[in-house]
């Protein structure tokens, strides 16, 4: 999909898992998302979201359309941050309110 291009069927999955995580951003569940640049078969992606329960994780995880259509594939690996940078991502979003 990344080196030929997707199909239509790809295509409409990617666009519906992007607005997935948009919508689990919106609701403050996502904290974090995206892929790596390159595009061969080591590329990946990254969901960083907040979840009550490893099963309510999973549930977000496997409700994903492009999970459920088969076109990625999904890990879960449950994390805890020890450590967060002042200068981290919700610091710029601050920043882009406050002007």
């Amino acid at each position: 999909m990344l080196t030929a291009g997707p199909t239509a069927a790809e295509a409409a999955a990617v666009t519906a898992h992007f607005a997935y995580l948009q919508q689990l951003l919106a609701s403050h569940v996502v904290l974090m998302a995206g892929r790596t640049l390159n595009a061969d078969e080591r590329t990946f992606g990254i969901v960083i979201f907040q979840a009550p329960s490893e099963a309510a994780a999973r549930a977000i995880m496997q409700s994903d359309p492009a999970i459920k259509l088969g076109v990625m594939q999904a890990e879960l690996f449950p994390y805890h941050i020890a450590l967060w940078s002042p200068q981290g991502p919700h610091q710029a979003e601050k920043s882009a309110r406050e002007s």
